[in-house]
């Protein structure tokens, strides 16, 4: 006897791969149950802020290691130079895998590299060892932040974004503030390698977790992987960031090469690396596809974010060597001074993003960058006496502006995109960020190793030229953020870009 209730009609969805086998040919449509995005979202934005966290969670334990491994602070810095320069070398190859690949394999490629990682670092004897360690993991964290926004962008609704965009700014911007804040709790009590030991079994749960839940919720098409724009993409960012790193070297007496020459095979190479991505992009075979930035909402928000990821990165890297060698805070102290920050800008990106939801971008970036550059102004105050109430009261203020220009700024920069370019504009963004972040950490410790060489020759203690150093670092920092304040002036609500809604739209969100 047949039933009378009504039967539920299959999903026809165009899946590029099966989510399960990715064994369907390419544009071939299926017919397959609607897929619940809830879970795969909430998954990604978890594996994104443990991945993210490593990012900085070297930066207390440096002066251990300086110790402990017999490293100059210019030499230590590079286990966090080197994981960000391997992010900004590997994340423009996000926007081929992601256009070529289905998102479960891409994220258990990601995963698998940051356990591998983790376990490597974690079993290292030496310098050598552990660098490469945190090289394996970067190669891993890469992927997953446009892995990441990619998803986000294809399955909510623009109307939702903004709030969703303040959850990605948590893994963005909080993860790496509270970086400093775990390996303090860590090295109070155990040994820097754990801060490894630890880490792996989470990322070893995420792994199994993705078996259960990721699904292909992301269509797949044709893409070509060119070989030389890998070639020059690497040469290019990381020369330019060799170089900057190595000025700090320069200054100890230790730069392996004339740091001209790092700096100018980068800037050569990136020349190339754009010519090249304007010819392939013709054909729609950019590895990175530049007309993102012909988007005037894009191209403005990128330069803020340059500004903005610079300024927290530097500070973040900063901000403990001069707590523990001028100070003299052990690292759990230090830890622990960094963490209100940190819960401060998580705090506020929810409300951030509904905001931007609400009254869009302007009455959010505007008074963030003042109150950034601000808090970067008063950091310049730091000194021998700096009470810690004072530095912990500045670090708050810095991250609550920097709170409220992160979700605004990724919101409009990708939000002002048609759909074909999401991947593109999210591998983007990514290798912007990481390469401000590689900048500003070489950047401020450059001229924290420049500022106190030159006092030393004054005849001053060491305590007192770390200082003058850490001063002129912040100096030359709270300068660039009060330059980028006049550029937010011109932050608009971007207009929808055509079709950049059509498969968000037909996505279920639970």
């Amino acid at each position: 006897m047949r039933s009378s209730a009504p039967k539920r009609k299959p999903v026809v969805t165009l899946e590029k791969q099966h989510p399960e086998t990715d064994s369907v040919p390419l544009n071939t449509a299926v017919v397959t149950p609607a897929v619940r995005t809830g879970p795969v979202i909430a998954l990604l934005v978890a594996s994104a802020f443990v991945v993210i966290l490593n990012e900085t969670i070297m930066g207390v334990a440096l002066p251990r290691l300086m110790d402990d491994l017999q490293i100059t602070a210019a030499t230590a810095q590079w286990l966090t130079t080197g994981f960000l320069l391997t992010m900004a070398i590997v994340i423009p190859l996000t926007g081929y895998l992601l256009a070529r690949f289905p998102l479960r394999r891409v994220f258990f490629t990601a995963m698998t590299l940051f356990a591998l990682g983790t376990l490597i670092a974690a079993l290292a004897p030496g310098f050598g060892m552990l660098l490469t360690g945190r090289v394996v993991q970067a190669s891993g964290t890469a992927i997953m932040m446009p892995l990441l926004m990619t998803t986000v962008l294809n399955v909510v609704p623009a109307s939702h974004r903004g709030r969703m965009m303040g959850v990605i700014s948590i893994v963005i911007a909080v993860a790496p503030a509270i970086g400093p804040t775990v390996s303090g709790l860590i090295l109070s009590v155990l040994d820097w390698r754990w801060m490894f030991w630890l880490v792996l079994p989470i990322a070893l749960i995420a792994l199994a977790l993705g078996a259960i839940w990721v699904r292909n919720v992301t269509e797949t098409r044709p893409a070509r992987f060119d070989v030389l724009s890998v070639v020059l993409s690497a040469l290019g960012f990381g020369g330019l960031i060799f170089g900057l790193s190595s000025i700090g070297e320069s200054a100890a007496g230790h730069a392996p090469v004339p740091v001209w020459i790092p700096l100018a095979l980068g800037a050569v190479s990136l020349v190339g690396f754009v010519v090249r991505q304007l010819h392939l992009q013709k054909s729609d075979a950019a590895l990175l596809d530049l007309r993102v930035f012909t988007s005037r909402s894009f191209a403005l928000a990128i330069v803020l974010v340059v500004v903005v990821m610079a300024a927290l990165f530097g500070s973040l890297i900063l901000l403990p060597i001069y707590l523990q060698q001028v100070l003299g805070l052990d690292t759990l102290t230090v830890g622990l001074m960094l963490l209100p920050g940190g819960v401060l800008m998580g705090l506020i990106a929810p409300v951030v993003g509904s905001l931007f939801d609400r009254f869009g971008p302007t009455p959010l970036v505007i008074p963030g960058m003042i109150v950034a550059a601000g808090a970067l102004w008063g950091m310049t105050t730091f000194g021998t006496e700096t009470t810690i109430p004072w530095v912990i009261a500045i670090h708050m203020t810095l991250n609550l502006g920097l709170g409220c220009v992160f979700t605004p700024l990724l919101t409009s920069a990708l939000g002002s995109l048609p759909a074909k370019l999401y991947s593109h504009g999210s591998a983007t963004v990514g290798t912007m960020q990481q390469v401000a972040g590689a900048a500003g950490t070489a950047l401020f410790v450059t001229l924290m190793s420049l500022g106190a060489a030159s006092a030393l020759e004054t005849g001053v203690d060491a305590v007192s030229a770390t200082a003058s150093g850490v001063h002129t670092a912040f100096l030359t920092g709270a300068i660039i953020a009060s330059v980028a304040i006049v550029l937010a002036l011109f932050v608009r609500r971007p207009a929808p870009a055509e079709g950049a809604d059509s498969r968000a739209a037909s996505m279920p969100a639970h």
